[in-house]
C-alpha cells in the first residue's frame, strides 16, 4: 500500500473512525459558544468598507479627534403640500427637544428649518454610531420616527440622511445569519433528499458541513477578536452559503465515489479508502483552488473584499477537512444501510455506465465537433449583455430592493432643500492654512455653505453642503474640484472626504481591485489544474471554458437585472465576486470530470474515458451544481441589490457550468482534441495511454475482498 493509500485509509480504519468522530465531537463542544459569537465580532463601520488608503478613509478616521463620538446624521423631513403653517413649526419645535432624549443622540438638535418654498422642514439628529458601526442607529431612528409621526396634523414625515439610510441597511441585515442559515439548510436537505432518494443519507453530508460551519465560525471570530480579522455582515452572510454549498458539493463526490467502491470490495472500510484515495486528489484540487482564488482577494483595496478572502478561505478548509474526515468516519460507522432503499451490494453493475449521461456521451462522441462549436457561440451570444453592465455603484436608495422611508424621505428632501443636506463634505487641514481652504471650498459653483472651522491640536475640521445630491455625477465633480483647489493650497495637507468622497474612493479602489485580481486568480487556477492534470492544453481549455461561462453568466445577469428586475446597476464588488466564486467554484466540476476522464484515459483511450468520465461524474455533479447554485440563490431573497445581484448571477453561472460547460463543451472538446488534451503530458504520445496505466491502479480493480465488518 503507497504511503497515500495508508494516508486516506486513516479516518475509515476499524479503529481510528472512532478516533476521528471523538475528535470533532471535542471541536464541536469548543467551537459552538464561541461560534455564537461571531456577530458580536463583526466590524460595519465605514471604515471596515472602504479601501484603507483611500483620502475619503483618512478622513474618518481623522475626523475622530474632532468628536467625542463619532456620529451619523439623521434627517428628518416634515412636508405638507401648500405650505408648512405656525402650528407645523411648532410641533417641529416640540419635537426637536424630544429628539434630544431618543437613545444615542448626542451633540445638538438643529431645527427645524423651513425649506426655501416654505412647504417643508428639516431637522437634522446626530447619532452616536457604535463600535459595531450600526447597532444604535435602529432604536434611534425608531424613536425618531414615533415622535414626528405622533399627531402629524396631516403632514409626511420621514427620517433620512445617513443616519436613516443607515438604520434602514441595518434592518436589511437584522437577522441575516438566521435567515441565511435556514434558507440554506431547507434547501440543502431537499436537494440531498431528492438526489440520494434515501431518508437517512442526506443526513450525513448536512451534519458534517454544519460541524464545519460551526467550527468556521468559531476559528473566524477567534481570529477577529485577537488577530485583527475584519468580519462584517456580508463576508459572515457568504460564508455560511459558502461551507454549505462547497462542503455538500465535496460530500456528494465523495459518496458517489464510495458508493461505486461498495460495488466492487465487499469491505467497506476499503471501499472507503480506495474512494479517498481515488476522489481524494480531485476534491483537495478543488478545494485548494477556491482557498486560494479567495486569499487573492487579499490584494485587494477594498477593505471589505480583503476581508471576505480570509472568511471564505477558513470556511472552505474547515469543510475540506470536515469532508475528507468526518463524513467518511460516519458513513463508515453506520455501514451500508445508510444508503437504503438501493443499498449498492457487492459484485452489482455501476448503473451510470448504461445511463443518462452515459447516452449524452455517446451523443455528443458523434460529433464532438460541431457540438463544442455550436455551445461555444451559444454562450458568446449570452454576452451581448455585458454592453449594459454598470458597476459604478449603487446608490443609497437603489441599494434596497424595496422601498424603505429613508428613501423616500430622500426624495422628499431633494424636492425642498438643497440635495447635498445631510450629508455634507468633510474637510480637514493644517489649522494655520484654514482660512486660504475655506475660501477655496467656497468658491465652488457646487457648494452651498460652510460651517465654521474646529481645530483639535494643528489640525481644523470644517464641513460644506453641495447643491446636489451626494451620489449624483455633479456631486462627484463638485468634490473633484474641491480636492484638486485644497490639494493646491500650499502647506494645507489638506483632505476631503464625506459621503460622496466615499463613493467615488470605492468606485476607483474596485476598477483597481478588478484589474489586479481577476488576471491573478486565472494565474492560481491554471497553476493549480497544470499540476492536477499534468499537462498545459487541459488546463488552458478548461480555463477558457469556464472564463466564457462567466461572460454568458454576467451577460444573461445584467439584461435580467435591467429589464425584468429594473435594478439601478451593479455594486462596484459585483464584477469582482461573481468572476471569482464562478471562477473558483465553477472549475469545481472541471476538475471532478477531468480528473476522471484522466484517469479512464490512462488505460481506455482520451475519447473513451471522456464518455465513461461524464457517464460515471454527471450525476453527482449535476446533483452538486444544483445544491450549490440553490444556496447561493438564498442571497437573493435578501432585501439588498447587491446581495441579489451576486446570489442570482453565481447561481446562474453554476447552472451554466454544469449542465452547460462541463456536460456538453468540455466533454465535446476532449472527445475531439483526443490525446492532444494531455500534451506534453505522457499521455499525449500515441502509445502512452495503455503505458501510463500499466503502471498504475486502475479505478475499476479490486484491490482484493475482505470482511464488511
Amino acid at each position: 500500500m503507497s504511503p497515500t493509500q495508508r494516508l486516506a485509509s486513516l479516518p475509515c480504519g476499524r479503529r481510528t473512525k472512532w478516533a476521528v468522530v471523538v475528535i470533532w465531537l471535542l471541536l464541536l463542544v469548543v467551537a459552538g459558544p464561541l461560534a455564537g459569537k461571531l456577530s458580536d465580532a463583526e466590524d460595519n463601520q465605514a471604515s471596515s468598507w472602504l479601501p484603507g488608503n483611500a483620502e475619503s478613509t483618512k478622513v474618518i478616521d481623522e475626523q475622530k479627534n474632532f468628536e467625542a463620538t463619532t456620529t451619523l446624521q439623521a434627517v428628518v423631513v416634515y412636508e405638507r403640500p401648500g405650505g408648512v403653517t405656525p402650528a407645523d413649526t411648532a410641533k417641529g419645535t416640540s419635537d426637536a427637544a424630544e429628539f434630544a432624549t431618543a437613545p444615542h443622540v448626542v451633540g445638538p438638535v438643529i431645527g427645524p428649518v423651513v425649506s426655501p418654498d416654505g412647504e417643508a422642514m428639516q431637522t437634522i439628529v446626530p447619532i452616536e454610531v457604535g463600535e459595531e458601526g450600526w447597532e444604535n442607529l435602529t432604536p434611534a431612528v425608531d424613536r425618531l420616527r414615533d415622535v414626528a409621526g405622533a399627531n402629524d396634523q396631516g403632514m409626511t414625515t420621514h427620517v433620512t440622511g445617513p443616519g436613516g439610510i443607515g438604520a434602514d441597511q441595518a434592518e436589511a441585515f437584522e437577522g441575516i445569519d438566521s435567515t441565511l442559515l435556514v434558507a440554506t439548510v431547507s434547501v440543502v436537505v431537499l436537494l440531498l433528499l431528492l438526489t440520494y432518494r434515501s431518508p437517512v443519507l442526506w443526513l450525513f453530508p448536512l451534519l458534517a458541513a454544519g460541524v464545519s460551519l460551526v467550527v468556521s465560525q468559531a476559528v473566524i471570530y477567534l481570529l477577529a477578536e485577537h488577530a485583527g480579522l475584519t468580519v462584517n455582515a456580508q463576508s459572515a452572510g457568504i460564508l455560511i452559503v459558502l461551507v454549505l454549498g462547497a462542503g455538500t458539493d465535496y460530500a456528494l463526490l465523495l459518496t458517489a465515489r464510495y458508493r461505486e467502491e461498495l460495488r466492487r470490495h465487499e469491505d467497506r472500510h476499503e471501499a472507503m479508502a480506495l474512494a479517498l484515495h481515488r476522489a481524494g486528489p480531485a476534491i483537495l484540487a478543488s478545494s485548494a483552488t477556491v482557498v486560494i482564488s479567495m486569499l487573492c482577494l487579499m490584494a485587494a483595496e477594498m477593505n471589505s473584499t480583503r476581508g471576505l478572502g480570509p472568511v471564505c478561505a477558513i470556511g472552505v478548509l474547515v469543510a475540506l477537512a470536515a469532508m475528507l474526515t468526518l463524513l467518511p468516519a460516519l458513513l463508515v460507522v453506520v455501514s451500508r444501510w445508510v444508503f437504503w432503499p438501493v443499498k449498492p451490494t457487492y459484485g452489482s453493475d455501476e448503473p451510470t455506465r448504461s445511463g443518462r449521461w452515459a447516452r449524452i456521451g455517446n451523443a455528443i462522441a458523434r460529433r464532438p465537433r460541431r457540438v463544442w462549436i455550436g455551445t461555444g457561440l451559444a454562450l458568446a451570444a449570452c454576452t451581448v449583455g455585458l454592453v449594459s453592465l454598470n458597476a459604478t455603484g449603487l446608490s443609497a436608495a437603489d441599494g434596497f430592493t424595496d422601498k424603505p422611508d429613508s428613501v423616500v424621505g430622500q426624495e422628499v428632501l431633494d424636492q425642498h432643500f438643497p440635495a447635498g443636506t445631510g450629508d455634507p463634505i468633510s474637510v480637514i487641514a493644517n489649522a494655520p492654512a484654514t482660512p486660504e481652504v475655506e475660501a477655496a471650498v467656497r468658491a465652488d459653483p457646487g457648494v452651498s455653505a460652510v460651517t465654521p472651522a474646529a481645530v483639535e491640536g494643528d489640525r481644523a475640521f470644517f464641513q460644506a453642503t453641495v447643491n446636489d445630491r451626494p451620489d449624483s455625477q455633479a456631486a462627484k465633480d463638485t468634490v473633484e474640484r474641491v480636492r484638486d483647489a485644497v490639494h493646491a493650497v500650499p502647506d494645507a495637507d489638506a483632505r476631503v472626504g464625506g459621503g460622496t468622497a466615499v463613493i467615488m474612493d470605492a468606485e476607483h479602489a474596485a476598477t483597481q481591485d478588478n484589474k489586479v485580481i481577476i488576471p491573478l486568480v486565472l494565474v492560481v487556477v491554471l497553476v493549480i489544474l497544470g499540476l492536477l492534470l499534468r499537462a498545459l492544453v487541459a488546463p488552458l481549455v478548461l480555463i477558457a471554458t469556464v472564463v466564457l461561462s462567466y461572460a454568458a453568466a454576467l451577460g444573461i445577469s445584467v439584461f435580467v437585472f435591467e429589464h425584468v428586475f429594473d435594478f439601478a446597476g451593479q455594486d462596484n464588488a459585483f464584477p469582482l465576486f461573481v468572476f471569482v466564486f464562478l471562477v473558483a467554484l465553477g472549475i469545481d466540476y472541471n476538475i471532478f470530470l477531468m480528473t476522471r476522464v484522466r484517469e479512464e484515459a490512462a488505460h481506455r483511450g482520451t475519447r473513451e474515458g471522456a464518455v465513461i468520465g461524464l457517464a460515471a461524474t454527471g450525476g453527482v455533479i449535476t446533483s452538486a451544481g444544483l445544491i450549490l447554485a440553490s444556496t447561493f440563490a438564498v442571497l437573493a431573497t435578501l432585501p439588498v441589490v447587491a446581495f441579489t445581484e451576486i446570489g442570482f448571477a453565481v447561481a446562474l453561472g453554476v447552472l451554466l457550468d454544469t449542465l452547460v460547460v462541463r456536460s456538453i463543451l468540455v466533454t465535446a472538446l476532449t472527445v475531439d482534441l483526443d490525446r492532444r488534451m494531455w500534451w506534453p503530458s505522457r499521455l499525449s504520445k500515441p502509445d502512452a495511454q495503455s503505458r501510463e496505466w500499466s503502471s498504475d491502479t486502475s479505478s475499476s480493480a479490486p484491490l482484493g475482498r475482505g470482511t464488511d465488518g
